[in-house]
């Protein structure tokens, strides 16, 4: 993958910054203030200077190190802040939400970690592509735990017998409104009508909370079925083959989410599934 280019200005300040050129430009400059023609010389240091800084930020390999070492360096801050992310995500469940996803989590760990030593094979964090494909339906599992969080909230927050009665009332008003006026028979329609949107939402999202519930179990048993019969295959790309399997019902639930976050609010900060497995989301507090 091609690195984006830091740009002229960035190599010159890094070529500039580089601690033995600037040790020897500062010498250089203190020894011409110090000499009899300091006028003559400090042009020239500055020149040399020029030069030098021309010379590096011109050089291929330098570029493409400079490029290199920021890109790194992205990559690390936008590790560090999935996971800050991540953290607080989690840290904001509800105990019997937080829980279960921990213990789904380290399900996943200790089959992963017994299936590598059956095949008597171990590769370091992060490389091994079926950890990518286990990230991909945790990701999934955590936002439907979050789409359930924002409904059940919804849902305790939404009183469904007042929305009726309000409803009974506004009809009987216009059942017995002996006033012509128009003015107050659009006024009653309109609370009618804003009351029986009310009572849709409610129940769309009980609806909703329905679904989000069966898809939680799906995932989970889905995700401890796979990792288990992993441990007894010794082909080593059997979880991601597994998991490629069931990628259309995986889609199907994404866009689900993606509905339900348009109708919660919920925004997600990281569009594309993060390190799940090997990230550092600390313990569930028992």
């Amino acid at each position: 993958m091609a690195l984006l280019s830091a740009g002229i200005a960035e190599y010159a300040k890094r070529a500039f910054l580089y601690r033995w050129n600037l040790l020897a430009f500062l010498g250089a400059s203190a020894v011409a203030v110090m000499s009899p023609y300091p006028t003559a010389i400090l042009p020239l240091v500055a020149a040399a200077e020029l030069v030098y800084l021309a010379g590096l930020v011109s050089n291929n390999r330098f570029r493409q190190a400079i490029d290199a070492e920021i890109h790194q360096t992205n990559t690390q801050q936008t590790a560090a802040t999935t996971q800050r992310s991540l953290q607080d995500v989690v840290a904001g469940f509800p105990f019997e939400a937080r829980t279960r996803f921990e213990q789904l989590r380290s399900r996943c760990l200790e089959m992963r970690a017994i299936a590598q030593g059956v095949r008597g094979r171990q590769q370091p964090a992060g490389e091994d592509s079926n950890t990518q494909a286990l990230d991909r339906m945790l990701w999934v599992f955590l936002r439907l735990l979050t789409s359930q969080q924002y409904l059940q909230r919804f849902l305790e927050k939404t009183n469904e017998v007042e929305i009726r009665n309000r409803m009974k009332e506004a009809e009987a008003k216009l059942q017995t409104q002996a006033s012509s006026d128009e003015r107050i028979k659009r006024s009653l329609e309109d609370s009618l009508l804003v009351q029986q949107q009310r009572l849709d939402n409610y129940s769309k999202a009980k609806l909703n909370l329905d679904y989000v519930r069966v898809e939680l179990d799906r995932i989970e048993a889905k995700i401890q079925a796979i990792t288990e019969a992993a441990v007894n295959r010794q082909d080593p790309d059997f979880l991601t083959s597994q998991i490629d399997s069931v990628s259309e019902s995986m889609q199907s639930t994404e866009k689900a989410i993606d509905e339900l976050q348009q109708l919660t609010g919920i925004v997600d900060e990281m569009q594309a599934p993060p390190v799940i497995l090997e990230a550092d989301l600390g313990q569930v507090q028992r």
